[in-house]
């Protein structure tokens, strides 16, 4: 890969990038705006997604020794997997706080999604072709 290529490509990441994300004093501006709009604290829900993206990893590394590396699944891995699943449910607590909702409320929210989406069970198609409005 010759030079010019990657500065092409460093200056168009660059110029795609939004200025919160290159800039502390726009990001610090951003994360004051943000805090406690619509009661939302931020600093938790910060904590909430980057604490679901990295033990969400960690719980999915230990799947991808599993199935793609070779490792037993034996009883210590269970309860490694165990024990990452109770970190993700900590993070997931961090988002329930941070948007001010209980964790029945989410639960409910779930079930009446899902049960709008495949009001006969699951079927392959209702996942691929949603309706309008179904996030």
């Amino acid at each position: 890969m010759d030079e010019n290529y990657l500065n092409d490509y460093k200056g168009f990441v660059d110029q795609v990038t939004s200025d919160p994300s290159k800039d502390i004093e726009v990001l610090i501006a951003r994360l004051r705006e943000l805090n406690n709009a619509e009661g939302v604290n931020i600093a938790r829900l910060m904590t909430a997604g980057i604490g679901l993206a990295s033990e969400g990893g960690e719980f999915d590394e230990i799947i991808k020794k599993l199935i793609f590396q070779g490792k037993p699944l034996t009883e210590d891995v269970k309860f490694h997997l165990f024990r990452e699943l109770g970190d993700v449910q900590w993070y997931w607590m961090q988002a329930c706080l941070a948007l001010g909702v209980s964790p029945r409320e989410v639960m409910d929210e779930n079930i009446r999604k899902l049960e709008a989406r495949y009001p006969g069970g699951f079927e392959a198609f209702r996942s691929e072709n949603r309706k309008a409005g179904d996030i």
